[in-house]
């Protein structure tokens, strides 16, 4: 398997950008929506398939797979402040929000409290409650931004709240450990949406004390898709008693009663391919290689440089940094997205705010940029 090769002074942003064959040329700003890999993150994962595979008449696949599993585990556990077995391997933020939501014992009359600032990873699975006759209560909010009172008198009698960490329709920083208190004095379950942090900014979920955090690796890491995972609790995962059930939920696969795994592991379900995760803890090597700060530092400068060239009444995200992520309002968000492909310019529009999103992340650059406000130009 090849692994990256670094020098005592690690890797810069510039040589991190050079091992991404997909970026070349364009200008690349939608990392928000999928982190494009590196090409040793990519042989990372094949590798894996290949050894599982190729090898799997002199070696037994299960062991070969249930290591794997513990290995990389134990890798994003360190790169998200969390012990090893608070860690599910799942394939998505939706995936891991969706196992959680199936393993609570709701009864009618249940609260849900989510901001109206969800991707429909934290929307559809409390749409899809609401058959079971429970009460989901929107949040609204202004510019991206949680009012505290309005939120604690929200969530005074939910059984579960979820929120971003970073919100992908504006970028904002919510204060997750704030946030986190309020509705555990409130004594409901706290779930956050985290997918827009790892490989943005540091993260430590023992700090935010939240009861899950979903996320993936397929974004600001430049992990492949397939590369979801799940924090949970260790006391918080005592309650949880999932619907999808298999015999890596259990202590005993073959007892006769179920005995879930005591922590996170009772989420995990069956047989799946360890190669996307293999290829996520190669990534998360590349990014602990650059650095966290240099990476947020490097952000927060190129995002400077884009907001300059963003008029006051253009921009819907805020002029001062949070993170990578930088809405902007134009009059028709698809036909910018249209255009500016043509240029091999890559943003995404949103279905709200209705604007056009650019993902900027270290391994972007000031020529990018310039050619980014150049082109919206035209917008004003």
């Amino acid at each position: 398997m090849r692994t990256i090769q670094l020098d005592d002074d690690g890797m810069t942003p510039r040589e991190l950008r050079a091992d991404v064959p997909a970026l070349g040329d364009a200008a690349y700003f939608n990392f928000g929506a999928h982190g494009p890999s590196p090409e040793y993150v990519v042989e990372a994962a094949a590798s894996f398939i290949e050894e599982h595979e190729y090898g799997s008449a002199a070696t037994d696949p299960y062991e070969h797979a249930f290591e794997t599993y513990e290995r990389v585990r134990e890798r994003i556990a360190a790169f998200v402040g969390a012990a090893p077995e608070e860690v599910a391997l799942t394939e998505s933020t939706t995936d891991g929000i969706t196992r959680v939501a199936g393993a609570i014992d709701w009864e009618p009359g249940d609260v849900v409290v989510r901001t109206d600032l969800e991707h429909p990873a934290g929307v559809l699975p409390w749409q899809r409650l609401e058959r079971e006759g429970i009460e989901v209560r929107v949040l609204e909010t202004e510019d991206g931004r949680v009012d505290r009172e309005e939120y604690a008198e929200a969530v005074s009698d939910a059984r579960l709240v979820c929120f971003s960490a970073i919100t992908w329709t504006h970028g904002t920083r919510l204060p997750v450990a704030d946030l986190v208190e309020v509705a555990n004095d409130a004594g409901a379950f706290t779930l956050v949406d985290a997918v827009q942090s790892p490989g943005q900014v540091p993260m430590d979920v023992h700090e935010w004390g939240a009861d899950a955090v979903a996320a993936a690796g397929h974004k600001w890491t430049l992990g492949p898709w397939g590369a979801g995972f799940l924090y949970v609790d260790r006391d918080a995962a005592a309650d949880l008693a999932p619907r999808a059930v298999g015999y890596r939920s259990v202590e005993d696969p073959t007892g006769e009663a179920i005995e879930f795994k005591p922590a996170a592991g009772r989420l995990e379900v069956g047989t799946t391919t360890a190669a996307a995760h293999v290829g996520l803890a190669e990534a998360l090597d590349a990014i602990d290689a650059v650095g966290l700060d240099a990476i947020e530092s490097r952000i927060e400068s190129l995002t400077d440089r884009l907001k300059a060239g963003v008029p006051d009444d253009r921009l819907l995200s805020p002029r001062s940094y949070e993170s990578g992520l930088v809405t902007i309002d134009v009059d028709d968000p698809e036909a910018t997205v249209e255009r500016l492909a043509d240029d091999d310019i890559v943003v995404r529009s949103l279905p709200h705010p209705d604007g056009v999103r650019a993902s900027v992340h270290a391994v972007s650059t000031e020529a990018e940029i310039d050619r980014l406000i150049d082109a919206l130009d035209a917008e004003w």
